[in-house]
């Protein structure tokens, strides 16, 4: 049997285990600050895999690693990462775990070569095994070539790949990334997000990283907490998050008799009653069509009419959710969508205050 916190009695995640315990585990965990509580009664188990911590700024994500790392005590309430407890054992904790901060902190004088070799050294590890170590691991976040470089001529990306590497040179058993996409355009932004999906695929580490982008968990975790002023709102899979609707997204091909294949299926579907949509935020939305799938019936009357029209069909399948839109529609307070951006959601705080939170797609 998997190893639990003594009188962990609220499930809210599948626990799964590495050597017979739990990854991270809390029990009604609490952080309070004269004029504010950063934590408040959190009871969460984390798994092995990619795990996603969201929540807006101020939602408590960055006090809670501070917190499983033995750095700052709870208020209230228990919490044990790879089985040791965080009150007692936070030495032994640091031991076996990574740990990405979010703000710059690199010495700009300093190459990335000589930082994370301090930090290998640091971790307890001898000077050959270091060198060796740092030049592997800043291989794999793609700054060999920059090693000798001082920091303070790296680029935002550059510096988060430095941060990430010292997180990974000791060869931890779990990581704690907060925020790593941070200033990150784009580009930079989804190789972060390989590398961190690397992390667990290649070397078998487990990740709890944080963000306020849903977008950015959707595509990189097995498994997403949500987290607002301290509180649990969500903790499941991303495949639960993400389940199959039964909107069907079609795509079809163009015909000298119809130069327009996608206007043709619209209007003989809407001719048959057939309430269609254009996908957009699709992949090649203007050619996707969407509709709702009421039964068998549905897929033979699209299959029929695409035929009749002589048309090639280029995907016929069941969309599935964003996050975003999940989260959206399992809030009691009002969001608006914006398709650029991603989705706004207030969300309640124990002030009674509301506040908006960006949890829109990552890029």
């Amino acid at each position: 049997m998997p190893r639990r916190l003594s009188g962990l009695t609220t499930r809210v995640a599948r626990v799964t285990n590495v050597g017979g315990v739990t990854v991270i585990a809390t029990e009604s965990l609490s952080k309070r600050f004269p004029r504010v509580t950063a934590l408040d009664r959190l009871s969460m188990d984390v798994g092995p895999g990619v795990t996603g911590l969201v929540g807006a700024n101020g939602a408590g994500k960055s006090t809670l690693i501070k917190i499983l790392l033995g750095l700052s005590p709870a208020t209230e309430g228990r919490a044990e990462v790879l089985g040791l407890d965080v009150a007692t054992e936070g030495a032994a904790i640091r031991e076996r775990v990574g740990y990405m901060p979010e703000h710059d902190c690199l010495p700009p004088d300093v190459s990335a070569t000589e930082f994370v070799v301090h930090m290998a050294r640091m971790s307890g590890l001898p000077p050959t095994a270091a060198r060796e170590r740092t030049a592997d691991t800043l291989r794999h976040v793609g700054l060999y070539e920059e090693r000798y470089r001082p920091m303070g001529g790296y680029s935002t990306g550059m510096k988060q790949r430095v941060k990430l590497a010292q997180a990974l040179v000791h060869d931890p058993d779990l990581v704690f990334l907060d925020e790593p996409t941070n200033g990150l355009d784009p580009v930079g932004r989804d190789e972060m997000l390989g590398l961190i999906r690397r992390i667990h695929t290649d070397f078998g580490i487990s990740v709890l990283v944080t963000s306020h982008l849903l977008g950015e968990l959707e595509r990189t975790c097995d498994h997403v907490v949500v987290v607002d002023g301290g509180k649990l709102l969500r903790s499941s899979s991303t495949t639960d998050f993400t389940q199959n609707t039964t909107t069907l997204a079609i795509e079809v091909t163009d015909t000298d008799e119809h130069p327009d294949g996608t206007r043709a299926v619209r209007e003989a579907l809407d001719a048959r009653g057939v309430s269609v949509q254009d996908g957009s935020g699709l992949p090649g939305s203007g050619h996707v069509l969407l509709l709702t799938a009421q039964g068998e019936e549905t897929y033979d009357l699209v299959r029929d009419v695409i035929a009749d029209l002589g048309l090639g069909l280029v995907r016929m399948e069941q969309r599935r959710h964003h996050i975003s839109e999940v989260f959206t529609n399992e809030t009691d307070t009002g969001a608006g969508t914006d398709a650029g951006t991603g989705t706004n959601t207030g969300a309640g705080h124990g002030n009674g205050e509301q506040r908006k939170e960006a949890v829109g797609h990552g890029g």
